[in-house]
């Protein structure tokens, strides 16, 4: 499933291609995917101009003229392609079966722009989420309002953090991935952020809390996941679970994995000498070197 960085990966490149578009038709070619769509939600939208478009945890808000916000998650499998005018490949990887992009069994949604471009949603396995909503309302969607903070916000600090974990029995790989503790970490960059920070996934939350002010390796995990999930960013996500970018750009980040899918092998650490393992936590796999991460 694409995490943080892969779905702010997806809103900068669709920010570049929406914004200060209209929208002359929206084709929905199915009644909705793992929800229905709303009934009147194509007709609600074209003639629109998109404004913005902001990321909540994994979710695009895209922002459209009139208060209205097109709220949409990737699911498992979901893809946007960009079209420009006459154009029926988006690029060398497309997610249609061999389909031209937009033709396929698997494209569930059209935008076609004012400009003649088209932005098509696929989504296989249709474990994606659709919604029309007010902008004012936002935060009371039943999507959004169990939210807690963004990682990447200067808000979310190690005070923040600490607060979120004492009296909490959980391990800390667990906590990094309760969407109410902290929003859009994920499994790939909890266990690199972990390694990173020196910490065991097997730790006791409350014990990292500090009882008063947050201890120092509370801190170094803040900072450990800041700089992981930047850095993801930058590298344009993963490709685990054949992510990309909405120009087709396939994410890099995996060449950058200290931890994660490395069972067995050497830790990356200097002079630690330990070897990667993997545990099961939740049904997740989880990979850390017990020799260095305490």
């Amino acid at each position: 499933m694409p995490e943080l960085p892969e779905v702010e990966t997806v809103r900068r490149g669709l920010m570049e291609h929406f914004v200060g578009r209209t929208l002359v038709k929206m084709e929905l070619r199915r009644d909705g995917l793992r929800f229905p769509f709303p009934v009147d939600m194509g007709s609600r939208m074209e003639g629109r101009e998109f404004i913005s478009i902001e990321r909540r945890a994994k979710y695009l808000l895209i922002r459209l003229s009139g208060g209205l916000t097109w709220l949409a998650h990737l699911g498992m499998s979901g893809h946007f392609s960009l079209l420009a005018a006459g154009e029926e490949r988006a690029s060398l990887h497309e997610y249609s079966l061999g389909m031209p992009v937009g033709k396929g069994r698997h494209d569930h949604v059209v935008a076609h722009l004012d400009d003649g471009s088209r932005v098509v949603y696929t989504d296989p396995r249709r474990f994606g989420v659709m919604d029309l909503i007010d902008t004012s309302a936002e935060e009371e969607h039943r999507l959004l309002r169990h939210l807690g903070p963004e990682p990447l916000e200067h808000e979310w600090t190690a005070s923040v953090l600490a607060s979120a974990l004492r009296g909490r029995n959980v391990k800390i790989k667990t906590a990094l991935l309760d969407q109410r503790v902290v929003v859009g970490i994920g499994n790939i960059y909890a266990c690199e952020a972990l390694f990173r920070a020196r910490i065991s996934p097997l730790r006791i939350s409350s014990t990292l809390a500090g009882k008063r002010r947050p201890t120092k390796r509370v801190e170094l995990l803040v900072d450990a996941v800041k700089e992981i999930l930047n850095e993801a960013i930058e590298s344009g996500g993963s490709t685990l679970n054949d992510f990309q970018a909405v120009d087709g750009e396939l994410g890099y980040f995996t060449h950058f994995f200290q931890v994660y899918d490395r069972d067995g092998k050497e830790c990356k650490r200097e002079s630690c000498g330990g070897k990667i393992i993997r545990i099961v936590q939740g049904g997740r796999s989880t990979f850390y070197c017990r020799r260095c991460q305490r």
